[in-house]
Order: C-alpha cells, then sequence, then structure tokens
C-alpha cells in the first residue's frame, strides 16, 4: 500500500515561512514594485523654454478687414484680472499675455465695452503647460452669454458652453482635437443673430444655427468671465493678437 507523504512544519519555521512571504509581496523592491519604479513619471514641460520660443514666433496674418487690437502686448490697459479663487498669476512678457495656472482658474476680464452681437472675436493662445482648456472664451450672445471651450475635458475637447442647458462636451458642437503643447493655435469665434461659428487655424470647427435655442454659460466661476473674458483652466496658457471687429448680417460663411 502507498503511504501518502505528509510534510510538517514546526511552529518556528512556520512563522519563518509566513514571514518571507510576506517580505517577498510587500516589501519595497519586490517585483512589482520594481517594475513599477521602472516607469518615468511624464517630463514636465519647460515652460520658460516655451515662452521664449513662442515670443519669438511671428504671428499669421489675420482673416479679412476691420480687425482692431484690444491686447497691446505690453499691459494690461483694457483688462483686469478675473477674481478667480485659487487663481494664478497673471503678467505681461515677451509681447504675450501669460496666464500662470491656477487652481483650477486663471483669467482676464476685458474692461471697455464690445458689441452684443454681429462681431468676431479672434486671438493666438497656446498651451505651456497642464492638461485642459487653455482658452475658454467668454463672450455676449445678444442678452445672454456661452463659452467656446479650447482643449478641456482632458485636453482635446474644443466646443460651446452651453447650448439648451448642455456644456461643449454634451452638446453637437464638441470635436476632439489632438492639441499640441508649445503650439499657437488660432481661435476665431463669431457670434451673429442666428448662429454661433468658430474657427481653428482657418478650419471651421463650430456651426450652430441658434434660432430656437437657450444659449447659456455653464453654472460656476466661468460666469465671473463676464461679459468679455478669456480663462484657463489648471493650466499655463499663452495668449496674443487679441482682435476684434463687427461682422455683417450677410456675412454667414
Amino acid at each position: 500500500m502507498k503511504v501518502k507523504e505528509t510534510l510538517v512544519f514546526s511552529p518556528v519555521s512556520l512563522v519563518l515561512a509566513l514571514a518571507c512571504f510576506g517580505c517577498a509581496s510587500n516589501k519595497p523592491g519586490s517585483e512589482g514594485d520594481f517594475a513599477s519604479s521602472k516607469r518615468q513619471a511624464p517630463a514636465r514641460p519647460d515652460v520658460e523654454a516655451i515662452l521664449k520660443q513662442a515670443s519669438i514666433t511671428t504671428p499669421a496674418p489675420f482673416e479679412g478687414e476691420g480687425w482692431r487690437l484690444v491686447f497691446d502686448g505690453k499691459t494690461l490697459t483694457g483688462w483686469q484680472e478675473t477674481a478667480f479663487s485659487g487663481r494664478g498669476d497673471v503678467e505681461c512678457r515677451s509681447n504675450l499675455l501669460v496666464l500662470s495656472m491656477g487652481d483650477p482658474f486663471t483669467g482676464v476680464n476685458y474692461t471697455n465695452e464690445i458689441p452684443k452681437m454681429n462681431y468676431e472675436i479672434a486671438l493666438d493662445a497656446m498651451r505651456a503647460a497642464g492638461s485642459d482648456f487653455f482658452c475658454g472664451v467668454t463672450v455676449p450672445v445678444g442678452e445672454s452669454w456661452c463659452s467656446l471651450i479650447v482643449g478641456g475635458w482632458g485636453g482635446s475637447l474644443l466646443g460651446i458652453s452651453s447650448i439648451d442647458t448642455l456644456d461643449a462636451s454634451e452638446n453637437e458642437t464638441t470635436k476632439f482635437v489632438n492639441f499640441e503643447d508649445g503650439r499657437w493655435y488660432r481661435i476665431r469665434l463669431r457670434i451673429t443673430e442666428r448662429r454661433i461659428q468658430a474657427w481653428l487655424d482657418g478650419e471651421k470647427m463650430v456651426d450652430v444655427d441658434t434660432t430656437g435655442r437657450r444659449i447659456s454659460l455653464r453654472p460656476g466661476e466661468i460666469e465671473m468671465s463676464k461679459p468679455f473674458g478669456i480663462a484657463a483652466w489648471q493650466t499655463t496658457a499663452l495668449l496674443r493678437e487679441i482682435r476684434i471687429r463687427p461682422v455683417a448680417v450677410r456675412s454667414q460663411r
């Protein structure tokens, strides 16, 4: 008859075995921890280097006539910091407007009058650091307001907030773009009596008929950007060439 072999552990050996198992699986330097320690965190962007390069890049010409420059590149004349809680620094450097990363918002408000209807706003914007929207442009739409969000919801979304109370991530204006850090983007937003339109580097991204639609802002601190403001969310943004012009109603292309 075959006798089964039985392993017998003394109390001391059992304790040592359990201790060794715990050391192998839990202590720093185990296989899982070692593998994770070899994974490098993403390199942080060199904001100063990005700012220096951004300042020597020549802006593209603006399409059409009648544009009025509303940021002189040297001072905040005509602008003021938006009183967001947790805001970062706002400064003019190298002919650029720098919105340093806030928690969550940093922004500026235009202090002069702008039209409520039939106008365009255009500017160049760049994300220097961070992972969310680097340009949230809030503007009047008649007696209401809306925001064009560029680079939101994790860094890639473009759209209008809000249409029929639906945010930029929820309505028909939602687009996803692979926005790159350290790159200038030309942003243009047009408000007319029946349409909201927006372009990115000359490509039309938003074209929505607003007839019978409810246009509003997303509730929250972004409402402090009224009537015309530009904000960034947990992101360092660079802005330049902020311009505005009137638009004839017939211009709907």
